[in-house]
């Protein structure tokens, strides 16, 4: 017989108020690193022109950072059986601030894409670590809305992300976009040293090594593969731009065999039993196809408002505003309706209304309204808003308590991989269309509105695979996979 869980199990009136505190020190985390995580949107142009980069490589301080998330994730089903909550949290919070600091004395371009690399390391611990907090202290039958109430979080810090972002560029320098975030990181710091409790308990937990490097040139080489091939399409390279493809989908897939193999001792550094659950599945590949096509959403739309409609950095950040405040206000809505009635009349609309919107996006050229820009973008976060908050409860309620980490790294893993492909991706068709068509004799700037055009035809086919994915979503019922029928085979 399988011990309760906490989220199962009667709690007092100190230990309720103990899950809450901890759980809002994360949220507050939480806000400041997805925060940091979108401010570079806007800047993008605005660094292309003073370090004298290209959008190819400039996207990389996007694509880095998403990497290494997806590198880091897997790590922190180990850490987070291994440390303490504590531990986990210190961790996180101090990489983050020390990217931070580094991002704003960085000189240029090389120490900015290392800083961004630092703190996309607790970033990448930090949300895994809230995710399987809350899945270890709420009871299922409220999750839906404490995941909606998380996604206020989650939506209105990449909301008012490009607009901060926008007005610190409209006055200041570049670097005062991370001065002024570092005391916040700081002091929530600061804050979860002195307030944070543990609410779980550790367990020995191996460390595999070479998981670890197979992980990197895995994750690595694809997106590196596909960063390259847009760059190499006007300035060829020594190196084939798809050699690195082919050794991250060998790497990968030597990856995925080796945590097959260690998943039977129960040494996986990424136990993949967590594939056993279908509702998991098939969520976690609709979250992976809405995640690929809404990073490279994020990644073009700034670029085409600022050198193609000819907005200044400020105009794009409130341009991109209500839509994230949206998303934020009706999440706790969503998570509510979840909790009554299942992911299915949620996330089916919602899948219609993205693709529905990226579809839109592909007449976007040198003419269009901001407003009707606004319209879509506000459209396209209701849509996404009925979908994220059903898929992350759905699947992670599908597993036992016992993967639960491991359930939150594997989320993490395929929704960074998935924003650096599509990231990268949409950037590659927009620097290959646009590079061909500004070779052949056509005004640059309709040459960049040709390219977006392209990249957004291809999210919106991409998008049309969530459509089917969320037929086969459906909410789990208690206990519907018992530990036993994962653990052993």
């Amino acid at each position: 017989m399988t011990a309760a869980s906490p989220a199962e199990q009667p709690i007092d009136d100190a230990t309720e108020r103990r899950n809450r505190l901890v759980i809002s020190l994360l949220l507050v985390s939480a806000f400041v690193v997805i925060l940091n995580e979108t401010i570079m949107g806007v800047a993008l142009p605005h660094l292309m022109s003073d370090l004298g980069i290209t959008a190819s490589a400039a996207q990389w301080l996007t694509t880095a950072f998403m990497l290494t998330m997806a590198v880091v994730i897997p790590i922190t089903g180990f850490m987070l059986q291994r440390f303490t909550t504590r531990a986990v949290f210190m961790f996180a919070m101090t990489m983050f601030s020390a990217g931070t600091f580094i991002a704003a004395i960085s000189p240029g371009f090389p120490v900015l894409l290392l800083a961004r690399v630092v703190q996309a390391v607790g970033t990448a611990t930090m949300m895994p670590l809230l995710m399987t907090t809350v899945m270890n202290l709420v009871p299922p039958a409220s999750r839906g809305r404490t995941m909606g109430n998380i996604s206020i979080v989650i939506s209105v810090a990449p909301a008012i992300g490009p607009t901060i972002s926008g007005i610190i560029l409209n006055v200041l320098d570049w670097r005062w976009m991370f001065w002024l975030v570092l005391p916040i990181a700081l002091a929530s710091l600061a804050l979860g040293m002195a307030r944070i409790k543990n609410v779980t308990t550790p367990r020995p937990a191996p460390f595999d090594v070479p998981s670890v490097i197979l992980s990197v040139f895995g994750f690595g080489g694809l997106v590196y593969g596909l960063s390259s091939l847009g760059e190499a399409a006007n300035h060829p390279g020594p190196v084939p731009g798809w050699l690195p493809i082919v050794v991250g989908v060998v790497a990968l897939a030597l990856f995925i065999w080796r945590q097959l193999s260690l998943q039977r001792k129960d040494k996986a550094l990424l136990d993949l039993r967590t594939f056993l659950a279908p509702i998991f599945t098939v969520s976690v590949v609709m979250m992976a196809i809405s995640t690929m096509a809404l990073f490279g959403t994020i990644i073009l739309l700034p670029i085409y408002v600022q050198n193609v409609l000819g907005l200044d950095a400020l105009q794009t950040g409130l341009l991109l505003l209500p839509g994230g405040l949206i998303m934020g206000l009706i999440a706790p809505f969503v998570g509510r309706l979840y909790d009554r009635h299942g992911p299915g009349p949620l996330i089916i609309p919602g899948s219609i209304i993205v693709s529905a919107v990226l579809w839109a996006m592909t007449l976007l050229d040198q003419h269009t309204s901001q407003y009707w820009l606004l319209a879509a973008h506000v459209t396209l976060s209701i849509g996404l808003a009925l979908m994220f908050t059903p898929l992350f409860t759905a699947s992670l309620g599908s597993l036992p308590r016992k993967l639960y980490s491991h359930g939150s790294a594997v989320i993490g893993t395929a929704q960074q991989l998935a924003g650096a492909a599509g990231t990268a991706l949409f950037v590659a068709l927009m620097s290959m269309t646009a590079g061909q068509l500004a070779q052949g004799g056509v005004d640059p700037v309709a040459a960049t509105a040709d390219g977006i055009h392209t990249a957004f035809v291809w999210g919106a086919v991409i998008s049309m695979f969530a459509i089917v994915a969320a037929f086969f979503v459906r909410k789990p019922a208690d206990d519907e996979m018992p530990e036993g029928a994962v653990v052993t085979h």
